[in-house]
């Protein structure tokens, strides 16, 4: 009998938990990555500030680094100035940013990359996705998962609230995706990967009907969970689309039309998931997302995010053009300005109408 399976990339190892950080060292050695600990550890300034100390007593081997920003050129002089020193792995410790541009480096240098979170703030810490400017805008650039990653959750509640708060967002932003997914087999006969939509869908559905928020350990545990799980989902996927959708699009033309009044990633790609489930005219769906959006205090439309409606307009109207190879919602319905408003008026009163 034969037997037909395929190959997964997932992270090797996965330690959410309180002091993590201090096991740093076990962690590379028990995955025989650097057992002498000869790693480059890239952080921010504040990063330094927090956690160098520890760090140097769980990898006193290790080299540190600052990192030298968020853009494909910066991700690639990193590369240059790690590459005489032959390390065994690049430990990226940090937020989205940093964590991205050390994925991108190990990648160009072909080795290791573990993500060390301290902010829960999007799904990039285990994806094989890289977001970093290039020519003045936010581009996604395919990279290695990370081999490992590391969520101490003492680190965790050092960053702003509205940071960890932004990743439940981008979680619960995965409903809307897989939505768009199925929309686009429908009527596109576009190709899914089902286990890649069950996972994305199930890490979003983790976070919804909790009665407890970012102050409980526990929930901080399944934030991270989810997040790990969505970043399996498009390495599993081979592409952004599991997690990415009308959602991400509005996102990424905030970012573009209005890039000094951006908000948290989380909060823009949460609030455009609910605009597009509302297009949707998927009431109870509708509901449920604007329920747990407001439960951990997190903005439901452009007027919350400081955007008035012409602006948001303007957003919608130019979020199809940001992914031209991606179908949603928004190609589909192919509004028109007029329409665009009309609907933005509704989805206004739709709001002021939740009982929440």
């Amino acid at each position: 009998m034969s037997l037909l399976k395929r190959m997964i990339e997932t992270p090797l190892y996965i330690d959410i938990r309180k002091g993590a950080l201090d096991d740093l060292a076990t962690v590379l050695a028990d995955q025989r990555v650097s057992n002498k600990g000869h790693i480059a550890v890239v952080m921010t300034e504040g990063g330094k500030k927090k956690f160098e100390s520890r760090l140097k007593k769980a990898a006193p081997n290790a080299d540190f680094y600052i990192s030298p920003g968020n853009s494909l050129a910066d991700a690639k002089a990193l590369a240059e100035t790690l590459k005489p020193k032959q390390y065994d792995a690049i430990v990226g410790v940090g937020g989205g940013r940093v964590i991205d541009v050390c994925k991108f480096s190990a990648s160009i240098l072909e080795i290791p990359m573990v993500s060390v979170a301290t902010n829960l703030a999007h799904d990039g810490l285990a994806s094989p996705v890289s977001i970093l400017e290039n020519n003045g805008s936010r581009s996604s650039f395919g990279v290695s998962a990370p081999l490992a990653v590391v969520v101490d959750l003492d680190a965790i509640k050092l960053a702003p609230a509205r940071f960890i708060r932004a990743g439940i967002g981008d979680v619960l932003s995965n409903l809307s995706a897989v939505k768009d997914w199925e929309l686009a087999v429908k009527e596109n006969n576009e190709k899914m990967d089902g286990l890649a939509a069950s996972m994305a869908r199930i890490s979003a559905e983790a976070l919804l009907g909790r009665a407890d928020s970012i102050g409980s350990d526990d929930f901080l545990v399944a934030l991270a969970e989810a997040l790990v799980l969505s970043g399996v989902a498009m390495g599993i996927a081979g592409t952004s689309r599991p997690c990415s959708g009308a959602c991400h699009e509005i996102s990424h033309a905030i970012d573009l039309l209005f890039p000094d009044r951006t908000k948290p990633h989380g909060e823009q790609v949460g609030m455009g998931a609910l605009f597009a489930t509302f297009l949707r005219n998927d009431e109870e769906r509708f509901q449920e997302l604007a329920f747990a959006l407001a439960q951990h205090e997190l903005p439901l439309s452009h007027h919350a995010i400081g955007f008035n409606d012409e602006e948001f307009t303007e957003i919608v109207k130019s979020a199809p053009t940001t992914r031209p190879d991606r179908f949603t919602i928004l190609e589909h319905l192919n509004l028109s300005e007029n329409r665009i408003k009309e609907k933005i008026k509704e989805f206004n009163d739709a709001i002021a109408s939740l009982q929440i």
